[in-house]
């Protein structure tokens, strides 16, 4: 079997569902140190993480991952084991085949065949890899970041091998992401009977105007790189479950994503100063995920584009859509990131898979930014 594809089943196996590793840290590690990576585990609360660097000086660039997956939900709705990768019509199927399992193999085979061709390549190659991705992020990323920048060590280019294509391998690069900023608003009332509106106060008439003026705010009209900033709603709880009693209070859970037109603050100011404006008794819980982040055309950009050219014949589309991504805690320190992994279309479902073939291709993706970087 193909390496990178061999490598993608190996992690594959293991069954490392959010916080568990389940040892595919243990096995990269392995074929790390073998090319003269020194790796360190790094562990927080349950969380393992481990950073391996190669190379003495110069400029820095990253590979970035998660080895945990989401869970399967019941394996009976699956055509086949999630955790036993199954071939089957050019396809390879299993848990984390695409989010990114089939990524991290692909980046350690562009390594190894990249040092056996260039042992006394320039700069460094670092791999800084997490099992805390897909769960809160709390001990993952951002504590490794935290750990480097104690250690002075500054990241000049990253590449999270994060599920960026659409439609084929390689047509779509996540150059930048927008900002998630969730609020938990709680708008209170007076309880009453149904039949004495006039001795209550019911929290969701109160609040419908309010709500109905912050979904047509518009926020910012976006940018070259970001569309414009988006509220949603994703719940709403009220009342007792009677249908004759008028609650007392109201919960509502939304989310803004948002460009680099405004900031967490701003947003924050303008819902409450409209809250207050439409008279509510609230109280809110802020909670920021991550800032928005752009990486503008520059050396890792062109590298990315050229060799996806190179590889794959395309002329790839650079985009900030989609989710959040660890690289939002990699770029508020300067470096350089992009997002380049397989197609994205089965990624947290069922029978999620890849295309077998692209696999060694997308480690020939990664083999590319490395040549045109440190092959200076």
């Amino acid at each position: 079997m193909e390496r990178t594809l061999a490598l993608t089943c190996e992690l594959i196996r293991r069954q490392s569902v959010t916080p568990e590793d389940a040892g595919c840290q243990a096995l990269m590690m392995e074929r790390l140190q073998q090319l003269g990576f020194t790796c360190t585990r790094l562990r927080f609360g349950e969380v393992e993480n481990f950073w391996a660097v190669r190379g003495e000086s110069g400029p820095l660039l990253v590979f970035a991952g998660h080895t945990d997956v989401v869970p399967t939900g019941p394996e009976s709705g699956w055509d086949s084991p999630p955790f036993e990768p199954t071939l089957r019509d050019g396809m390879l199927y299993g848990r984390g085949a695409a989010d990114m399992k089939g990524s991290l193999a692909a980046m350690l085979v562009a390594c190894e065949d990249f040092v056996a061709g260039n042992p006394e390549h320039s700069g460094r190659i670092g791999f800084l890899i997490t099992a805390d991705e897909e769960g809160p992020a709390h001990n993952g990323t951002v504590k490794v970041i935290e750990h480097l920048q104690q250690q002075g060590e500054h990241i000049d280019w990253c590449v999270v091998g994060e599920p960026s294509s659409s439609a084929q391998l390689g047509d779509v690069v996540k150059n930048g992401r927008r900002g998630s900023l969730g609020a938990v608003l709680t708008v209170r009332g007076i309880q009453g009977h149904i039949a004495y509106p006039q001795l209550a106060d019911n929290p969701i008439h109160r609040a419908l105007p309010a709500l109905h003026a912050l979904t047509c705010q518009v926020w910012d009209q976006g940018n070259a790189f970001f569309p414009a900033t988006s509220l949603q709603i994703s719940n709403i709880a009220s009342g007792t479950g009677a249908t004759n009693v008028i609650p007392g209070e109201l919960q509502v859970v939304f989310n803004f994503r948002f460009s680099t037109e405004v900031t967490a603050d701003d947003l924050q100011q303008r819902t409450e100063n409209l809250l207050r404006a439409h008279k509510l008794d609230y109280s809110i819980d802020w909670h920021l995920s991550g800032e928005p982040f752009l990486t503008p055309a520059g050396n890792l950009v062109q590298a990315v584009v050229d060799s996806i050219r190179d590889v794959t014949g395309l002329e790839t589309e650079l985009s900030t859509a989609g989710g959040t991504s660890d690289g939002r805690f990699i770029a508020p320190t300067g470096a350089q990131v992009v997002e380049l992994g397989p197609v994205n279309a089965t990624i947290h479902k069922r029978n999620e898979c890849v295309i077998a073939a692209d696999l060694p291709q997308l480690a020939r993706l990664y083999q590319g930014v490395l040549e045109r970087l440190l092959l200076q």
